[in-house]
C-alpha cells in the first residue's frame, strides 16, 4: 500500500484517541481507575502515533538534540492496558503492579538516550540509531511479558475471576488477547526486519493492527466497564432494597394468584418472590424443583395451571414486573437500561428487550418514557 495511506492512518488514529479521551473524561459518568487505565493505554498509542506520523511527515526540529530525542511512548501501552484489566477484574490487590518499574524504566532510558545524543554528531548518528533498536527490544520484552502476565491471569487462573463471573463472561477479553497476540508477533518481526534491512515500512503493517486493536478495547471497554459498573451497583441496591422491590413485583402479579387459593402453588411462589429466585439468570425448572423438593414434572404442571404461564414465560414476567419497577424509580435514572435487565435475571439486551414487548406491548426504553 502507499506510504501516504498509512501515514493518513496514522494521523487519523491518533486524532480519534485524543477526542476517545476527552469524550470519556468529560462525560458525566464516574472517572475511577478502571477508566483512566484504559484512557491511559489509547493515550500512549496515540502519542506514538502521533511521533511516527511527524517523523514519516519528515518534520525536523532545527535543534539537533530535539531532532533526535525520540520518546518511547509505546512502551507504557501494555504496562497501562496490564492495570486496566486487574482493576476490571477487581483483583487488584491479588496480583503485582508493574507501573512504577514501567515509570522507572522510561526515565532510564530518556536519560541514557540523552547521553548518547550528547555524545553524537551531526555527520554520525549511527549510535543513536544502535541505542534506538536496543531501547525498543527492552521495550517488547518487558511488553510481551506483560502480555503473558495477561493471559495468565484471563486464561489460566480461574479463581482471581470468582468476582466478575457474576457480571462478564469475559469472552471480549478472550478475543482481545488472542488478537493482541499477533500484534506482538507482527512487532517483534518488524523490529528483526528493520534491524537487517532498516526500512521504516515494516511498522507499517504493525501500526494498522495495534491501532485498529486498541482503539476497538477503547471503545469496547468503555461500553463493558460502564455496564459492569452498573450492575454492580443495582446489585447493591437491590440487596438493600429486597424487601420493598419484592412487593413492587407482588403487587404486579398477587391479584391472579390470591383468587385460585391454591396453597400449594402460593407457597411455591412465595418463595420464588421471597428468595428472589426468579432473578438468578440461570435458574430452570430443574433446579427450582431440587430446591423446593417437588418433581419436576408436578411444578411444571402447578405453574402451567395457576399462573397461565408456562415456567419460562412466568419467571420472566417476574422479571419484567421486577424491571418495571426499576424503570419507574427515579432512584435508578442514572442506570443504563440494559444494566437493569441483567440485574433482573436476564442473560441478555435482547432475551429481555423481546420479553419485555412480549408483557407491556413497550420497550422497556418507550416504558421509562412513559412512567
Amino acid at each position: 500500500m502507499d506510504s501516504n495511506f498509512f501515514n493518513f492512518l496514522l494521523i487519523a488514529g491518533a486524532v480519534q484517541g485524543f477526542i476517545f479521551n476527552g469524550f470519556t473524561l468529560f462525560s458525566k459518568k464516574k472517572v475511577d481507575k478502571v477508566i483512566i487505565f484504559l484512557n491511559l493505554t489509547v493515550f500512549f498509542l496515540s502519542l506514538n502515533n502521533l511521533q511516527a506520523w511527524l517523523i514519516a511527515k519528515d518534520f525536523r526540529f532545527d535543534f539537533f538534540f530535539l531532532r533526535q530525542f525520540l520518546v518511547s511512548w509505546y512502551m507504557f501501552i501494555m504496562p497501562m492496558f496490564y492495570m486496566f484489566l486487574i482493576y476490571y477484574l477487581k483483583i487488584e490487590d491479588k496480583v503485582r503492579s508493574y507501573v512504577k518499574f514501567a515509570i522507572v524504566l522510561f526515565v532510564i532510558e530518556l536519560i541514557v538516550r540523552s547521553i548518547f545524543i550528547l555524545n553524537a554528531t551531526e555527520a554520525d548518528v549511527s549510535i543513536i540509531k544502535m541505542y534506538t533498536r536496543a531501547e525498543e527490544m527492552v521495550n517488547a520484552a518487558l511488553s510481551t511479558f506483560l502480555f503473558y502476565k495477561c493471559l495468565q491471569i484471563v486464561f489460566q487462573k480461574s479463581k482471581l475471576l470468582d468476582f466478575i463471573v457474576d457480571y462478564d463472561d469475559i469472552k471480549w477479553l478472550k478475543i482481545f488477547l488472542i488478537l493482541g497476540g499477533f500484534v506482538i508477533a507482527f512487532w517483534v518481526l518488524a523490529i528483526g526486519l528493520n534491524t537487517y534491512f532498516e526500512d521504516a515500512r515494516a511498522y507499517y503493517p504493525l501500526r494498522l493492527a495495534t491501532s485498529i486493536l486498541l482503539y476497538w478495547i477503547g471503545y469496547q471497554g468503555t461500553s463493558r466497564y460502564t455496564l459492569l459498573h452498573d450492575r454492580i451497583m443495582l446489585r447493591g441496591k437491590l440487596a438493600a432494597l429486597k424487601h420493598e422491590t419484592t412487593e413492587k413485583v407482588v403487587s404486579e402479579t398477587e391479584n391472579n394468584l390470591l383468587e385460585k387459593h391454591q396453597q400449594e402453588f402460593e407457597t411455591i411462589a412465595s418463595y420464588i418472590l421471597s428468595e428472589q429466585r426468579f432473578l438468578d439468570s440461570k435458574l430452570s425448572l430443574e433446579q427450582l424443583s431440587d430446591e423446593l423438593d417437588i418433581s419436576a414434572g408436578h411444578l411444571s404442571k402447578l405453574i402451567n395451571n395457576y399462573s397461565e404461564y408456562n415456567f419460562s414465560d412466568y419467571i420472566n414476567s417476574l422479571r419484567v414486573a421486577q424491571a418495571k419497577a426499576l424503570l419507574k424509580d427515579d432512584d435508578f435514572d442514572n442506570y443504563t437500561i440494559v444494566a437493569i435487565g441483567l440485574e433482573c435475571g436476564f442473560n441478555s439486551r435482547s432475551t429481555f428487550y423481546t420479553a419485555f414487548k412480549k408483557f407491556t406491548d413497550l420497550t422497556p426504553s418507550e416504558y421509562r418514557k412513559t412512567h
